[in-house]
């Protein structure tokens, strides 16, 4: 498939975006009446290919988007800047859903322009090549693209790096006294039904990567991630594993006072909860794992020029500093940082960089093996069914 790039569409977009005006203006159901009363009051960027953009996208008046909870990476101020800034409605799906369930819902729904057909996904690295593969995504190249570096993105555009992380303890200590700071902390009796992940590994790419960290720490590679599965059956056979999929009102309560998870929830669940209860964010003594997660523009888009919109505007540097304020390094940090855009007060509440000096970022084909051996193998070495 060819890429089209934003300068290659724009004479494209202002036809379409004439064609739907017309079509708007004749009473069809499918454009929502906010999108072209903002297409009025929306001011020009200045760049003619980008309101062109704006102008295709707000004709189609709606963005589908699924599994961007609002605390994960400050989504919840992304969508709402989006909106206001745009004037174009989003439809938000499953918020919680994992990226298996992403590729799914785009398979699910192929041919289908109704509200459970998304129009963009927010995945994990190895889940970009295999949607690729699968042609469930379509190529678009941003603005920004030559500041994304090269080996986190596809080369022709299917998918590109959004932000990256890595895998931390946040621990509810007023539940928990003796704070873990270790891999090997965590199967101590005194931690007896009190771990837990914040996905099912066999869907959750945030769940798979928890699991292949752990192997970096029990004898593993970013080659062999077998060890993390012994892991967690060591864990579970301790009874230390609660098996639900952990949340923010989980940890709260006590029912999962440990939760293995990105490192940027975990900050954000600290400024959301304050004292109550507290929290504590640990970077792991070994095994540090870096997680980088991808975007991409369902192939079967029913809202193509929303979809090349919100990418637009992820990888602007507003949107950039926005994934930042929730702790997300975005894939744009270096470009940031080097033409000094990053606010000092916002740079001051970023974790000390020496605490990721330790960390390690898998290949593509290093994720690639470590997913099919988790997701196939979590029930005959783990053996428990993780709950909702």
């Amino acid at each position: 498939m060819r890429s089209y790039s934003l300068s290659t569409l724009s004479r494209l977009l202002v036809l379409f975006a004439l064609a739907a005006v017309l079509v708007a203006c004749s009473g069809s159901a499918n454009n929502e009446p906010a999108a072209s009363s903002a297409s009025s009051s929306t001011a020009s960027s200045g760049n003619p290919e980008l309101d062109a953009l704006i102008q295709a996208a707000q004709a189609e008046g709606q963005l589908t988007t699924i599994a961007l909870p609002h605390d994960w990476c400050n989504y919840g101020e992304m969508l709402s800047t989006f909106k206001e800034k745009y004037g174009v409605t989003i439809n938000e799906l499953d918020p919680n859903a994992g990226s298996g369930d992403e590729l799914e819902a785009i398979r699910a729904n192929k041919g289908n322009t109704g509200p459970q057909a998304p129009d963009v996904i927010d995945v994990g690295f190895a889940f970009g090549p295999q949607a690729q593969a699968e042609g469930l995504i379509q190529p678009y190249k941003v603005a920004t693209w030559d500041s994304i570096p090269a080996d986190l993105k596809d080369a022709d555009g299917h998918w590109y790096g959004d932000y990256y992380g890595v895998l931390a303890f946040q621990v509810n200590t007023d539940v928990i006294q003796n704070v873990p700071q270790d891999w090997a902390d965590l199967l101590k009796p005194e931690y007896k039904g009190q771990v837990a992940l914040a996905g099912d590994p066999r869907t959750s790419n945030q769940a798979i990567q928890s699991v292949y960290a752990a192997a970096l720490a029990n004898g593993g590679s970013l080659d062999n991630a077998a060890p993390g599965l012994d892991f967690f059956a060591q864990l579970n056979s301790a009874g230390n594993f609660v098996p639900v999929i952990a949340k923010q009102g989980t940890l709260a309560t006590g029912e999962t006072p440990i939760v293995i998870r990105w490192d940027y929830l975990g900050l954000t669940d600290r400024d959301t909860f304050g004292d109550n209860p507290e929290t504590a964010i640990v970077i792991p003594a070994n095994g540090v794992f870096g997680g980088v997660y991808v975007q991409g523009i369902s192939a079967y888009a029913p809202h193509p020029n929303a979809a090349k919109l919100w990418m637009e505007f992820l990888y602007s540097d507003e949107g950039q500093l926005i994934w930042l304020k929730g702790y997300c390094h975005p894939i744009r940090y270096n470009d940031l940082v080097a033409r000094d855009v990053i606010p000092q007060d916002l740079a001051d509440r970023l974790p000390s960089a020496e605490l990721y000096a330790q960390a390690v970022f898998p290949t593509i084909a290093q994720l690639d093996a470590a997913k099919v051996l988790i997701t196939e193998r979590w029930d005959s070495v783990v053996n428990v069914d993780i709950q909702e």
